[in-house]
């Protein structure tokens, strides 16, 4: 791991790298398991802490953070005035060199290491694997054949990635190495890439595509980012390494001549890229899509470099793809005929703030902090919308609570601008009906319609719950579709498109939720809801003021489903998208 070192963010990735090296270092010695997880802990809640560090310190409220207690906010503030720690020294003089990297290898103990340093002067995965290959470390007492053997092929699977990591956590790690990198380059080109630019909900690994005139400074810059463990391969233009959350990432460099040749080879899917390097192959053109990215490919062609993606998409006499669309479902031939939407939806086509939770039941802030989180984003209005009393778990409103919010919504309104819209989450029970009685629901301004509950129902009988909710003469929102928590909890099981010829004839929108968790529905089945001229709301699903932000999340998915801004009922203006949604 890379020793201490100032960064953009505050000195907070520092400090966090240092706190995650401490951990790794207590448990290499053994016998602290817990305190080790306790570090662990404090350097997660740290890296991902968007409060200023300094301001935290200066105020004295390191200990009101959960993870963070008084021993290692004390650690915090060392590292912090003077980039170590008298701890963090001496765990290092106590383990041999090269300790922390070794120890990202499967199955070596402390006593291992020690044992290879001391015969054969290991210090680093580099030097372990040469070992390997050259068969001392079977000659190295308590070893033998088969644990080099086992050392080898650990050694091989650390360059595949881990399991993948979601988009939300995945973007916040992308955007602090961006930044790192900017602050120490300068860098006028530089952008992220992979799945993670296409807004897929989980990736294996990042990729971050930069130009330079030289390479070679790039990746020692980023070879010092704090949170970097080791480096796993590094060519001429390519440096791919492993950081303290176990994800791969990979810096590819090029020169400004070739930026959009390599950005489009790095952000699509393989079969997108393949596809539009056949399509160039058919007028005797190699477009070098990958010769920046992946050495021993053989150019088909006339070679020709392109400064951006659009020339690329140009070249070929076709519409210019957005990354969001970049996954080989027809957006090639698409594009060809001139058939592709050009007016997705963005972010500044949203007026309003739909999905919004209050303390009145699950959610932390109150009503008027809302209305002012959601005027400090510009909305023009916001659907106060929390549970149901079904969702009993979740602090759903009961009628009484539900009128006292009402009244304290009355008088939030007199003190805001923006437009609160009296809303409900309001439960589909296992018949279909919705947890509210007739007589309230008239009174909402908007319903959003949700599945809370018995998500193991049969196919069938979860088909039939579902449409006849949507029969129904409320007007309503169908709230994270179908009920996924990604890599928790896969979709209910459901005709799904026997649903959308149900909601095709009613005045039911679908909920693009865009909590990074559920980013309900799926691209697929919002390109088949289109088919049907289906509307959508973009959502939030926001739990807090700083939960807002789950709209680009939702913005993401919803372009990937080539959602068109006319298609998103909350780009409408306060009147025209009440006047839509009133319930009958």
């Amino acid at each position: 791991m890379s020793q201490a070192v100032s960064d953009p963010a505050d000195g907070k990735l520092g400090v966090a790298a240092a706190l995650q090296e401490i951990g790794i270092l207590l448990e290499l010695k053994g016998g602290r398991y817990f305190q080790a997880r306790a570090y662990k802990v404090a350097a997660r809640v740290l890296a991902e802490l968007e409060s200023s560090l300094s301001s935290l310190i200066e105020e004295d409220r390191l200990t009101d953070i959960s993870g963070i207690g008084a021993a290692i906010a004390a650690q915090i503030k060392e590292l912090h005035r003077t980039g170590t720690s008298r701890m963090l020294e001496q765990l290092r003089a106590e383990l041999p060199r090269g300790a922390l990297e070794l120890a990202t290898v499967p199955g070596l103990s402390l006593k291992k290491i020690q044992q290879l340093q001391a015969a054969l002067g290991v210090s680093s995965v580099a030097e372990l694997k040469a070992a390997c290959e050259k068969g001392e470390v079977r000659c190295v007492k308590g070893f033998g054949p088969k644990t080099e053997e086992k050392l080898l092929a650990a050694l091989s699977q650390a360059k595949r990635p881990r399991n993948e990591i979601n988009i939300h956590k995945a973007l916040r790690l992308a955007e602090e190495v961006v930044n790192y990198l900017q602050v120490g380059t300068k860098a006028k080109q530089i952008q992220i890439a992979g799945p993670l630019r296409r807004w897929r909900e989980t990736t294996p690994d990042l990729t971050v595509v930069m130009t330079a005139t030289a390479a070679g400074p790039m990746f020692d810059r980023f070879a010092g980012f704090p949170m970097l463990i080791r480096v796993l391969e590094r060519t001429d233009n390519s440096l791919t390494a492993i950081l303290n959350t176990g994800i791969k990432i990979s810096l590819l460099v090029t020169s400004p001549q070739n930026f959009g040749s390599v950005l489009v080879a790095a952000t699509g899917s393989v079969a997108h890229v393949e596809k539009l390097e056949a399509l160039a192959a058919r007028h005797d053109l190699s477009l070098d899509l990958t010769n920046d990215v992946s050495a021993g490919k053989r150019s088909r062609g006339r070679k020709k470099s392109f400064k951006t993606e659009a020339e690329i998409y140009q070249q070929l006499g076709m519409q210019y793809v957005p990354p969001e669309l970049r996954e080989d479902v027809g957006e090639i031939e698409a594009a060809i005929a001139g058939e592709l939407p050009e007016d997705l939806v963005t972010i500044s086509d949203i007026r309003g703030m739909l999905h919004c939770h209050t303390n009145y039941s699950d959610g932390k802030h109150t009503v008027e902090e809302m209305a002012r989180g959601a005027e400090a984003l510009g909305m023009s209005y916001l659907t106060i919308t929390d549970h149901s009393p079904t969702a009993f778990y979740a602090g759903g409103l009961k009628v009484d609570r539900l009128k006292r919010q009402w009244e304290e919504i009355a008088r939030v309104q007199e003190r805001v601008n923006v437009k609160l819209l009296r809303g409900t989450e309001s439960d589909i029970l296992a018949d279909g009906s919705l947890d509210y009685p007739p007589r309230i629901l008239e009174q909402f301004d908007v319903i959003i319609a949700s599945i809370h509950s018995r998500y193991r129902m049969d196919e069938n009988q979860m088909t039939e719950r579902v449409t006849r909710a949507m029969r129904q003469p409320w007007f309503k929102i169908w709230g994270h579709a179908l009920g996924r928590i990604i890599q928790h909890r896969p979709p209910f099981n459901a005709r799904v498109e026997e649903i959308l010829d149900v909601i095709a004839e009613s005045r039911v929108a679908i909920e693009i939720n865009g909590d990074p968790y559920r980013l309900d529905m799926e691209p697929r089945w919002l390109r088949e809801a289109r088919k049907r001229a289906i509307k959508f709301v973009a959502s939030t699903d926001a739990h807090s003021i700083n939960g807002m932000k789950n709209l680009k999340f939702g913005i993401g998915i919803a372009r990937r489903g080539w959602v068109r801004r006319g298609e998103v009922l909350n780009t409408l203006q306060t009147e025209g998208f009440l006047q839509v949604v009133k319930p009958n």
